[in-house]
């Protein structure tokens, strides 16, 4: 009967203890980057995303200071681009890029987290993410590799890159100046992430 009745305590505190943990947002800092990169017949190219949409949850407003340390503080992440946004630097670029996108059918580049790994390493932490790619209306699974990094005053920075086949999404690759510049159908998805843990809100009396 003792027995029992510890166990039925420590489960008793174990669920307390799940029930305790407060879902906490992580906002994206405005130095957060992600861009594309590719190649062509005739030069290389860059298309920048000026904003990104996340929802990100964590465990609570010391998840920073976790990730970095290789715990496993997150508990989902979304990340939303507006595609008819994405800038390329120049004007005739950016027209192909967005038509080989389909950003007037398909507005919104989604990454939806699934499950990750994650260990401490030499400096900050290395993780494994696992989820789905929405491009062009096509979603595909993808694991992207990532680092984290502490970067001061409760951030931590998250960055890594991922290649992806335009053609793999139902996507051709532009064509300029009447075919002379084709562009690669290997494109290379980059992120420079600067994430902050929300303050616990005000209790309501």
């Amino acid at each position: 009967m003792r027995k029992a009745a510890l166990f039925a305590t420590l489960a008793g505190l174990g669920l307390a203890g799940a029930w305790m943990r407060i879902d906490t947002p992580m906002t994206l800092q405005p130095e957060s980057k992600l861009w594309v990169e590719g190649t062509s017949t005739t030069k290389s190219w860059s298309c920048q995303a000026p904003a990104v949409d996340a929802s990100i949850v964590a465990n609570d407003a010391n998840a920073a200071t976790a990730i970095v340390g290789g715990e496993k503080a997150v508990r989902s992440v979304t990340l939303k681009v507006n595609t008819p946004r994405l800038d390329c630097g120049n004007s005739t670029m950016t027209g192909h890029a967005l038509k080989a996108l389909k950003a007037e059918e398909h507005k919104t580049i989604t990454f939806v987290l699934g499950s990750y790994d994650l260990a401490k390493a030499a400096d900050g932490s290395k993780g494994t993410l696992n989820g789905t790619l929405t491009l062009g209306g096509v979603t595909k699974p993808v694991t992207i590799v990532a680092t984290a990094k502490e970067a001061g005053a409760g951030r931590v920075r998250v960055a890594g890159s991922y290649e992806l086949q335009m053609t793999d999404y139902g996507l051709k690759p532009p064509s300029l100046m009447m075919g002379a510049m084709k562009v690669r159908d290997l494109v290379t998805v980059n992120f420079d992430l600067l994430l902050k843990a929300a303050p616990p809100a005000a209790q309501v009396p």
